[in-house]
C-alpha cells in the first residue's frame, strides 16, 4: 500500500510529478491556503505532508498528526513548525535550503539599491511628470566604498557578500547565533553586533527565526545605526520589532529601509510601518523565480519521499 501524502496547496508541477506514481497524493488549494480547521481534520489521515509557511504546525497540529513521519517544509524558513516537539514525536522535519539562496540574494540587493537610489520616489515623480533636473535633485547614497554589515552570513548572507563585492562595497558580518559559522569570503567579522550596526551604511538581516533572534532588531539596535544607514530584511518579519522600524524611519534614526517580509504577512495596510517614510516594501518574492520555486518544489519532494521510503532526507532540519 502507497503512504498517503498531503500538499497541503498547489506547487509546483516538477515537485508533484515525482510524487503522483509513489504516494497516494492529495493535494489542498490551488489559490490560498488550507483552512485551519480543515488541515486539522485532514492531519490524522496522512503518513507525509508537504507544508508552506502558512501552515502553523505547532503542538496541537502535531499531536493530531497520529499517523505522520515525515514533515517537508516548502521553504528554507521552519519558524512555523515546532521542530523540537515534533523531533520528540519521531517526525522528521525537512526543508528547502540551496535552491533559493541565489534568488533570495538577488532580492536582498535589489531592495538595496532600490532604497539607496530612490528608485520608487523617482518612478512615482517621473510617472507624475512633475520634475525637473537640479544639481541636488533625488540625490541617492553610492555604494561604492560604503559598508555593509550583514547580519547572519550563511548561505544567502555569504551570496549577498559576493554580489557586494562587485560593487565596491567593503564587507562586514556578524553572526547572530553562537552555532551560525562564517568564513572570510573578503569579509571582515565583526563579533558584537551592536559594532556592526554603527559602522555599517547598509545592514542587510539573514539569520533565521528563532527564540532568540525574535525582534533582534529593536529600537536599541536601530538607534545605533547611522542616520544615514539603509536597512534591508529579506528573512523573517519577526525578526524585527516593526513599530520600533516606523519609529526609526519617521523620526530620522535611519535613511531607509527595504521590506521583503512582515509579521504578519500580510500586513495589515493600517499598520504603522505602512506609514513610515522611505520604506520600501514587498510582498515576500524573495524566492519568486521559476528556477527557485521548481527547485524548491523538487527539493521537498525528495526529501519527503526519502523518509517514507526509509532513507535519509538530504535536508533534515536538526534540533
Amino acid at each position: 500500500m502507497k503512504p498517503k501524502v498531503l500538499v497541503t496547496r498547489s506547487i509546483p508541477e516538477a515537485g508533484l510529478a515525482l510524487l503522483r506514481e509513489r504516494v497516494d497524493l492529495e493535494i489542498g488549494p490551488s489559490e490560498g491556503f488550507m483552512p485551519r480547521e480543515v488541515l486539522l481534520a485532514k492531519l490524522p489521515l496522512f503518513d507525509g505532508v508537504l507544508c508552506l509557511l502558512k501552515d502553523r504546525m505547532d503542538r496541537e497540529a502535531l499531536d493530531a498528526a497520529t499517523r505522520l513521519k515525515v514533515l517537508s517544509n516548502y521553504g528554507v524558513g521552519y519558524d512555523n513548525i515546532d521542530v523540537p516537539y515534533a523531533t520528540a514525536k519521531g517526525i522528521v522535519v525537512t526543508n528547502t535550503p540551496d535552491v533559493l539562496t541565489e534568488a533570495t540574494a538577488d532580492m536582498a540587493f535589489a531592495l538595496l539599491l532600490a532604497v539607496a537610489r530612490r528608485l520608487s520616489e523617482a518612478e512615482r515623480i517621473a510617472r507624475e511628470g512633475k520634475w525637473a533636473w537640479a544639481p541636488d535633485f533625488l540625490l541617492g547614497a553610492d555604494l561604492h566604498g560604503a559598508t555593509l554589515g550583514l547580519v547572519g552570513f550563511g548561505r544567502i548572507g555569504k551570496a549577498v557578500a559576493r554580489r557586494a563585492k562587485g560593487f565596491g562595497l567593503r564587507i562586514r558580518y556578524t553572526l547572530a547565533r553562537p552555532s551560525a559559522e562564517g568564513d572570510e569570503l573578503g569579509a571582515v567579522h565583526v563579533p558584537i553586533p551592536e559594532d556592526l550596526l554603527a559602522e555599517s551604511d547598509f545592514v542587510s538581516l539573514h539569520v533565521p527565526l528563532v527564540a532568540e533572534t525574535r525582534h533582534f532588531m529593536n529600537e536599541e539596535r536601530f538607534r545605533r545605526m547611522k542616520p544615514g544607514a539603509i536597512f534591508v530584511n529579506t528573512g523573517r518579519g519577526g525578526l524585527v520589532d516593526q513599530e520600533a522600524l516606523a519609529r526609526a524611519l519617521n523620526e530620522g534614526w535611519i535613511a531607509g529601509a527595504g521590506l521583503d517580509v512582515f509579521d504578519p504577512e500580510p500586513l495589515p495596510a493600517e499598520h504603522p510601518l505602512f506609514r513610515a517614510k522611505n520604506l520600501l516594501p514587498a510582498p515576500h518574492i524573495g524566492s519568486a523565480t521559476p528556477n527557485a520555486r521548481n527547485g524548491m518544489a523538487v527539493c521537498a519532494a525528495t526529501n519527503l519521499l526519502a523518509v517514507l521510503e526509509g532513507r535519509t532526507p538530504p535536508n533534515p532540519v536538526l534540533v
